[in-house]
């Protein structure tokens, strides 16, 4: 018992020797704080409200996306293709109506409906054996929508970059629906039939659209997205001009600053002779008719 007594003695005297040492506390005083900042940062780092933060970051993602970026960019560099799959061989069977074209092409690119004739704003495509076949999509971009029109068919319409958009109608089915993300060549439905253009029988009705205004796809086919503008009307030529002022200015002059042509002047010759003879009649009689009286 003597002898744990003072084994105990001895490390309590050992305990107070090392406390009496003035770095003693301090350092005590250093690590507490080190492993409490340890602690709160770990906290901040892995606690509830940050894994909620990037939790609802991966479900709407951040403000800036780079891949989203260079997607449009991407877009925009495309190169236009038909909407077909390349073994598939086709025919435009009706085309753009372009108002600068001859009559002849207008009266190639006028759809009748319903005892009228309209202007095709897009191009009709179908096959040379008059078979169905997969529509793709001419160029990548984003479904905004897609539905079955009673008059049109299956409609699908894609938004590329720069304000582009393309069309698709008269289709028996479509396989994309709105907010698809679809790639250039991507099947998005099948030709088919629709009631508005019942002489193309099966085909699908292909448009291109800049800032909602319809351009010829033909003109753009193997050019990239960005390349395609709304042309402005020509204005008149000079020549065309100098007419119509003249043609103005005829129609503005009075009839009596209109020169007198030879069978107007003979015509008032004969009328002045004839009006003279007139008078010398009448001067005949007045003559014969005094001189009866005083008879």
């Amino acid at each position: 018992m003597r002898e744990e007594e003072k084994n105990r003695v001895s490390q309590s005297s050992k305990l107070q020797k090392v406390l009496r040492k003035r770095w003693v506390f301090p350092a005590i005083y250093l690590m507490s704080a080190a492993i409490i900042l340890t602690a709160v940062l770990w906290f901040q780092a892995n606690g509830p409200e940050n894994a909620q933060d990037k939790k609802n970051d991966a479900s709407e993602g951040t403000a800036y996306d780079p891949n989203q970026d260079a997607v449009e960019v991407n877009s925009a560099m495309e190169e236009l293709v038909m909407p077909v799959a390349e073994e598939v061989e086709t025919v435009i069977q009706k085309p753009f109506y372009d108002s600068k074209a001859s009559k002849e092409e207008q009266e190639a690119a006028l759809v009748f409906y319903n005892n009228t004739y309209h202007p095709n704003t897009g191009i009709d495509i179908a096959a040379k054996d008059g078979s169905a076949f997969e529509v793709v999509a001419a160029a990548s971009g984003s479904v905004v929508n897609a539905e079955k029109d009673p008059l049109l068919g299956y409609v699908v319409e894609v938004e590329h970059a720069d304000g582009v958009v393309t069309n698709y109608q008269s289709l028996e089915g479509v396989s994309v629906e709105v907010g698809d993300t679809v790639t250039q060549g991507q099947v998005i439905g099948q030709a088919g039939q629709n009631i508005y253009n019942q002489e193309a029988k099966t085909h699908v009705h292909f448009e291109v659209r800049k800032d909602g205004v319809a351009v010829n796809p033909d003109s753009y086919f193997g050019k990239t997205l960005s390349s395609i503008k709304v042309e402005a009307e020509t204005p008149a030529s000079e020549s065309d001009k100098e007419d119509a002022e003249s043609g103005e200015k005829e129609e503005s002059k009075p009839e009596s600053d209109e020169p007198s042509t030879d069978k107007d002047k003979q015509s008032e010759t004969e009328g002045s002779s004839d009006e003279e003879k007139d008078v010398n009649d009448v001067k005949e009689e007045d003559s014969s008719t005094s001189l009866n009286k005083t008879a």
